[in-house]
């Protein structure tokens, strides 16, 4: 898997993300995480502990995902699964909810409720705790200073699920993979993956600091009501 590139396609128009807007963006990325992680490292080392305790090493897990221009990137979460858990039923679900929609925006959802694997036997006990608190996602905040991810953007993508995509998905990737963005505001896992990716594709589309800044301000009640979390 670490080996897949996505093949964006060449016509693919330039990112709006250029010039002081971008700097704007960036600042915005490198002070808010500098201060995220400051106040909020008490709380991040309690989970690695409870992690710890759970389910022994490794705190962290690391998973390639498809970042900006389409090329993969190893990101790292706090591992809510157990020690080698095999990714093959969630490429099987993604997979099928994706070709069963036919990649194309506007179709029907081929299921109704949530699209996570309901019951996730991979899952351990903490795992599900700091799934429903989003905390799993704070390490991904090292990304960000890094300047491999922003605080918003598409969502980072899992490498097969490409495999799935139309054209017009591969916008996403015109721009940094972000920890929060349109589709976790508007449902998170209760919306379809083809509805992700044209919700993603509309940030894009779409893009401003200001539209940063909304984001950033809706996710706070998102997270705190856990819409869509777990």
């Amino acid at each position: 898997m670490a080996g897949h590139t996505a093949e964006v396609p060449a016509q693919a128009p330039a990112s709006r993300q250029v010039g002081l807007p971008l700097l704007a963006k960036r600042a915005l990325d490198v002070t808010l995480t500098a201060v995220i992680l400051v106040l909020g490292s008490p709380l991040l080392l309690a989970t690695a502990v409870a992690i710890l305790l759970d389910s022994g090493r490794p705190i962290l897990f690391r998973g390639t995902r498809i970042g900006r221009g389409g090329r993969p990137f190893s990101m790292l979460k706090f591992r809510s699964m157990t020690v080698g858990a095999d990714d093959e039923l969630h490429r099987e679900y993604v997979t099928r909810l994706l070709r069963d929609a036919g990649g194309r925006y506007g179709q029907p959802p081929p299921l109704k409720g949530r699209y996570k694997v309901v019951d996730d036997p991979r899952i351990t006990r903490v795992g599900r705790v700091i799934r429903r608190l989003s905390l799993d996602e704070a390490p991904q905040l090292l990304h960000v200073l890094s300047g491999k991810m922003s605080l918003v953007g598409p969502r980072p993508e899992v490498p097969y699920a490409t495999d799935e995509y139309s054209p017009l998905a591969w916008r996403r990737f015109e721009v940094l993979p972000g920890i929060t963005g349109l589709w976790q505001v508007n449902g998170r896992a209760e919306l379809p993956p083809v509805e992700m990716l044209r919700l993603d594709v509309e940030y894009v589309e779409r893009w401003s600091f200001g539209l940063d800044c909304r984001l950033l301000l809706k996710t706070i009640p998102v997270v705190v009501r856990m819409v869509g979390s777990g």
